[in-house]
């Protein structure tokens, strides 16, 4: 009789003869019911206990979604997906239950169709809620084009001309006088002279009325006016005076009053009359002024002040990151040595400092540069000092954090033999350690100060100043020229400076 348990295998037997003995199967009947009941119970019953809880884990994720997206969405969305996942979940529940079946069985199984269901459940329900709409994505595009374009190539608004309005009017009445000779003179002019003419020369204004019981409004006379002598190819606008010199534009069909000067510099636009309440002391014709006003570029090309805004707005950015880099690059490097395992980790001390500054470090760091200049702007104000102090926050803590793992790669064999001659703690610091480490934090700090350029144009959406304050300014104006050139020169500023870092790094590292 053998002395060994009836479970082990024979003294002496070889690997694969005590895997085939140690491997117990289970009934693959019980682990695909268990399976049916619960996900991941038949794999527990098949001895793969950690296989089973990341399928319960998993399929109680999928349930969870599903509960958060009907809760949290409007219920159109979800029932028009909730088909399609309901499918992908039974589908993955079948898949485990198969998965079971084979594990019971001691066969393989292969994961890929698992995957993909997980996946094409994962992006399904990610693509409802985040509301992808590739139809609104293509068929509106064309309205934001112009946006795009003036983006894209703004410096139109870079360049102007000096400028000088043009303004020639005529007279209008109301009502229309009873005696002919008191009508408005209307004359054409000649040549290059500027003149406008309106047809008829009298009328009424648009009045509300009942209409069958309903207030409506009654349209005033149609006015046709024409002028000549313009600039030709360029916009004319329509400018009412009333009476006691109140200047405004019409409205018709809901825009503003304009028309555009043909080759020889004419233009006609006609319009109703607009509503206009006449006072009450008001006794007999009143006459209105029509004027016809173009604005006329002069003189040489110069600088829009906006464009030296924006220039003058970089430069200021620059030397933000640049700041903001100095500063961090002082404080980072005590911290990363005190951050540095292989420095700290000698004795319970500097072991828990060790601790408490990586944990400082990371939540430091987690918190976003924006987030940093919302409470910099609390603490000392509007403008580019308050960026500067969030850069510096948060440059300390990444900083910090690269400077110590290059710390902590470091070849440890001229550190044992500077120690091995009885030098101290500093001493090792600075002939073993800090010329090991030199390299890597000179190309640390170079990509930092990239970094630092970029974030100081998002930081100024938030009053941080540069030339990000400028273009959330002009942005919320929809001053999309204006803006281009302000990404414009973000983008060069940028490109060069990424130029600038790679030669140093070549150079120096």
């Amino acid at each position: 009789m053998s002395d060994n348990p009836p479970d082990l295998p024979p003294k002496g037997a070889g690997p694969l003869e005590e895997q085939a003995m140690t491997e117990v199967h289970r009934s693959p009947v019980l682990a695909a019911i268990f399976s049916l009941i619960l996900p991941g119970a038949g794999h527990i019953y098949a001895r793969q206990t950690t296989r089973g809880i990341g399928y319960f884990l998993l399929t109680a994720t999928f349930l969870g979604l599903l509960y958060w997206t009907r809760t949290t969405h409007e219920f159109e969305v979800f029932t028009g997906m909730l088909p399609a996942l309901a499918t992908l979940a039974a589908l993955f529940w079948l898949w485990v239950i198969g998965s079971a079946v084979a594990a019971a069985s001691g066969r393989n199984f292969a994961p890929t169709l698992g995957l993909l269901i997980v996946l094409g459940y994962t992006y399904l329900l990610g693509w409802q809620v985040t509301e992808v709409n590739m139809r609104k994505f293509l068929t509106e595009f064309p309205d934001t084009f112009n946006i795009f374009r003036r983006v894209i190539w703004p410096w139109r608004a870079a360049i102007e001309r000096p400028e000088e309005l043009q303004i020639v009017a005529t007279r209008w009445a109301n009502p229309c006088p009873d005696d002919p000779a008191e009508m408005p003179e209307q004359v054409e002019g000649s040549g290059d002279e500027l003149w406008i003419t309106v047809d008829p020369a009298c009328g009424e204004f648009a009045t509300y009325a009942i209409v069958e019981g309903r207030g409506a409004l009654q349209p005033g006379t149609e006015i046709t006016v024409r002028g000549g002598g313009f600039d030709p190819n360029e916009r004319v606008e329509i400018w009412w005076e009333d009476p006691i010199g109140n200047e405004f534009q019409p409205i018709f069909q809901s825009e503003k009053v304009n028309a555009m000067a043909d080759a020889n510099g004419y233009f006609s636009v006609t319009f109703t009359a607009p509503q206009f309440n006449t006072p009450s002391i008001a006794v007999g014709t009143q006459y209105h002024g029509i004027q016809a006003r173009q604005v006329v570029a002069v003189g040489n090309p110069r600088l829009t002040q906006n464009f030296i805004l924006a220039i003058n707005r970089m430069i200021v950015t620059i030397f933000q990151a640049l700041m903001a880099t100095t500063f961090g690059i002082v404080l980072a490097i005590p911290f990363s040595f005190l951050a540095a395992r292989n420095l700290m980790w000698g004795n319970p001390i500097t072991r828990f400092l060790y601790y408490a500054i990586r944990f400082v470090l990371n939540i430091t760091r987690s918190i976003e540069p924006i987030i940093w200049a919302v409470i910099a702007v609390v603490w000392v104000g509007l403008g580019p000092f308050a960026g500067v102090i969030a850069l510096t926050v948060h440059t300390i803590a990444s900083l910090a954090k690269l400077y110590s793992e290059a710390i902590e790669s470091i070849d440890p064999g001229p550190i044992e033999a500077i120690t091995a001659t009885g030098a101290n703690r500093i001493q090792t610091i600075v002939y073993a350690i800090i010329p090991q480490v030199v390299p890597p934090f000179l190309s640390f700090t170079i990509y930092r100060w990239d970094i630092n350029v970029r974030m100081s144009t998002i930081i100024g959406f938030v009053g941080g100043g540069g030339i990000g304050q400028l273009l959330f300014q002009w942005i919320n104006q929809t001053l999309w020229y204006d803006a281009g050139m302000a990404v414009w020169l973000i983008a060069i500023t940028v490109s060069v400076m990424d130029y600038a870092s790679g030669e140093l790094r070549k150079r120096f590292v």
